[in-house]
């Protein structure tokens, strides 16, 4: 059976602090969370009822065996993580600064992460094309052998409807800008939607003014290009329409989950056919709640949840 969202890319066990506003050096405890950009995605799709699967790979050692029980735990299908033998699991450790500070901390990236030594061997091709969103993400391109991986992943996906990037740039993961942005430009026509923030559309077609970057993702190829410009809002664009909503506003706990949650939410609007604007408000509220929240993938909302924030929001 087809999937309706199949993510591919970084899966980690994210390790955070119990004490918000300290450094690490600090910290007396912390909680740990399934976490990982792509991962969280399909979590985030699968709180809003969606059948979700990850396409990624961990360590063969306890923190893998962690991962692989949460993904199941959170009804994320976890048939395509395969252990990588002889290579650790990752682990996230964050500090958090709220509103706007939440430094990354990465273990078990190097010499190459598990999640980079995915394979094309390794992906069922059948599962890619079939799934209702295809959602990868830039960080799978910095290395080899994951990069040829999606490169056989997009192939084989043929520019299906709603197959999307998610720009992702991390610049620990890259010798430079420059570097990723020719390796994003290579893969940019294949994708239908693409999602950044200013800085990731920097990177991806060398503007950050949200018209001008969407204009870009609009040439590269994608139908529509989402733009996230923090405090700003959103702004998304296709050939036919512009759409632009205000933000929602919470209390910033940890900003480092509201990507993904707005991803998944993404995700839901898409294949609920919604109009553009009522799938940016549902994603963007979906995201703020994750914000107001200390922990990642076990905060991700429900449908109801966000729909009756969206419904509050209106009465005010």
């Amino acid at each position: 059976m087809s999937l309706d969202v199949l993510t591919m890319g970084r899966i980690s066990v994210d390790v955070y602090p119990l004490q918000i506003g300290v450094g690490l050096e600090d910290v007396e405890t912390f909680g740990k969370f399934l976490g990982g950009s792509a991962t969280n995605v399909a979590v985030a799709a699968a709180r809003h009822g969606r059948s979700a699967g990850v396409v990624t790979a961990t360590g063969d050692d306890p923190f893998g065996r962690y991962l692989h029980r949460a993904l199941r735990d959170f009804g994320v299908d976890d048939s395509q993580v395969r252990a990588v033998a002889g290579t650790p699991t990752q682990v996230t450790f964050c500090e958090i600064f709220p509103p706007d500070d939440f430094p990354l901390y990465f273990y078990g990236r190097t010499p190459l992460a598990a999640d980079l030594q995915i394979t094309a061997d390794h992906l069922d091709l059948d599962a890619v094309r079939e799934a209702g969103v295809f959602w990868c993400t830039v960080t799978g391109l910095s290395a080899e052998p994951s990069r040829t991986a999606h490169h056989a992943a997009l192939e084989a996906r043929g520019r299906r409807e709603h197959t999307v990037l998610d720009l992702d740039y991390r610049p620990m993961f890259w010798e430079s800008r420059e570097a990723a942005r020719e390796q994003v430009q290579q893969v940019l026509g294949q994708a239908t939607v693409a999602v950044g923030n200013l800085d990731e559309c920097l990177t991806a077609v060398g503007e950050d003014e949200p018209g001008r970057a969407a204009d870009a993702l609009l040439e590269h190829g994608v139908e529509l290009a989402i733009v996230k410009q923090g405090p700003k809002g959103v702004l998304a664009r296709t050939a036919e329409e512009t759409v632009e909503v205000p933000p929602y506003p919470v209390d910033v706990v940890n900003g480092l989950g509201a990507g993904d949650a707005f991803g998944g939410a993404l995700c839901h609007g898409l294949l609920a056919g919604w109009p553009l604007e009522k799938v940016l408000r549902f994603a963007n509220v979906a995201g703020a709640i994750v914000a107001s929240r200390l922990e990642c993938s076990s905060a991700m909302p429900t449908e109801d949840e966000v729909l009756t924030r969206l419904e509050e929001a209106s009465r005010v």
